[in-house]
């Protein structure tokens, strides 16, 4: 449960664009979730200052809701859980260790945040994440429950317990990857509730490593009902709900700046340095 501070679910519904119920039934939670996703980009210009972003209630709304801005996980999220118990689900904060990419989930610590949302009379709860910076994330909730495909706005994911050495179950969630017909992990993470203050710390550590990947390189993506946009560094990718993608090197600052006003719905700030290297 996070702490008791005012949260203006009215400017934050107008921003996503949602004018649906604002019962916490199941459906709203996938329509308010879906619509989160495709209102607010996914960015990183703060870390890559070198900068941790606040998450702070007041800096979240005036940085997603009131400006042309997104941000990373632990923003989304924060905020999201805000709107989800101002419509009266139960959320947990959950820290997952990242393994697509990884050679052992092991080998990742828990940096990424997720969420655990309690639907008033509904038997399991759900995990939920709008935040999660890749093509196999979550467009709608999935309730927790093992060996179970679920298809949610185009994406195909499933839950599946791993082994581990800790007393609490590991889940992990695949997406199927069409291309290579596999199911392909996301991140792994057991049901132990983290709070803000370990956030804060992850946060702070994410943003400001050099070796974190999101100090070294522009990442953003934004997705629509026809599209699923990336800039990575240079790399500007675009993969439409059929598989196809195309691919083209983005030539420089001035046309990286036109791309996050135009295409992501971001104005970066005006002395910040878009591509290095």
């Amino acid at each position: 449960m996070l702490d008791s501070v005012q949260f203006d679910l009215d400017a934050y519904l107008r921003r996503i664009g949602w004018e649906g119920e604002r019962r916490a039934d199941p459906a709203t939670l996938r329509g308010v979730h879906l619509a989160h996703l495709r209102a607010l980009p996914f960015e990183n210009l703060d870390a890559l200052r070198r900068r941790a972003p606040s998450l702070d209630p007041a800096d979240l709304m005036a940085k997603l809701v009131h400006s042309r801005r997104g941000g990373y996980c632990y923003e989304h999220n924060t905020l999201f859980a805000r709107a989800l118990e101002a419509l009266g689900y139960r959320v947990t904060l959950l820290a997952a260790r990242v393994a697509l990419g990884a050679d052992t989930i092991a080998s990742r610590p828990r940096t990424h945040m997720a969420l655990l949302a309690e639907v008033p009379g509904e038997p399991r709860p759900y995990l939920a994440d709008v935040g999660f910076g890749a093509i196999g994330s979550l467009l709608e909730p999935v309730p927790l429950v093992a060996d179970v495909e679920f298809a949610g706005a185009g994406r195909r994911h499933r839950l599946v317990h791993v082994p581990h050495d800790g007393p609490l179950e590991m889940w992990l969630l695949q997406a199927h990857d069409p291309g290579k017909d596999d199911w392909i992990g996301q991140y792994a993470f057991t049901l132990e509730p983290f709070e803000k203050p370990d956030f804060d710390v992850i946060n702070w550590h994410v943003a400001t490593n050099p070796r974190s990947p999101f100090t070294q390189r522009l990442y953003l993506q934004h997705l629509s009902s026809t599209r699923h946009l990336l800039l990575d560094g240079r790399l500007l990718r675009e993969t439409h709900p059929d598989g196809t993608v195309t691919e083209r090197e983005v030539t420089g600052d001035a046309e990286a700046r036109q791309l996050l006003d135009e295409e992501f719905g971001i104005t970066a700030p005006q002395e910040m340095t878009l591509l290095t290297g």
